[in-house]
């Protein structure tokens, strides 16, 4: 799919065909496009837990405040941050910014690419972070950064959200 019809097309999506699994082949390539993402010092401090397992769905949907969206996709796919891995060459900048940057141009690169396969996604970051953790039994170096639902879309109906202006969120100096 062209780019430009990429960017315009990608809309968060909450609701899925629920009898059409995500092949283990578009998993891995949306996961290659988020390893794609640039990354402060190349430090690539990003770490992507897979969940098809209806229980921890579950927990993570708990986590996520209720939202049960999350549940009923048929894979979610866990962002998580590894906070040493910047800290290590950019000290508590690293620890408290840069691997959140990164794991957030990793999660953008992912939705985009889900748009491109055909998939619907949504990046949810409403959620405890200690309950998420609890669910998917994380390795305490990590930390999770973003929730994503991905499906085949229910409804395949095209809109686009509204975007404010460019002249109201831009400045020339």
């Amino acid at each position: 799919m062209d780019f430009w019809k990429v960017i315009h097309r990608r809309r968060s999506i909450r609701a899925y065909e629920s009898d059409r699994p995500v092949s283990e082949d578009a998993i891995r390539q949306l996961l290659g496009a988020a390893i794609r993402a640039p990354s402060a010092g190349n430090r690539q401090p990003w770490h992507f837990i897979v969940v098809r397992d209806g229980t921890v769905k579950a927990g993570l949907a708990s986590a996520a405040y209720g939202q049960r969206f999350v549940a009923q996709a048929p894979v979610v796919i866990v962002v998580c941050a590894d906070p040493g891995r910047s800290a290590a060459r950019y000290g508590a900048r690293g620890r408290e910014l840069y691997c959140l940057q990164d794991t957030a141009a990793a999660t953008e690169n992912l939705l985009l690419a889900a748009v491109a396969l055909g998939l619907g996604a949504c990046w949810v970051g409403a959620f405890d972070e200690r309950a998420a953790a609890s669910a998917l039994r994380l390795e305490p170096h990590l930390r999770p950064v973003a929730l994503i639902p991905i499906g085949y879309p229910a409804d395949r109906t095209s809109y686009s959200t509204s975007r404010r202006d460019l002249r109201d969120v831009m400045s020339y100096i």
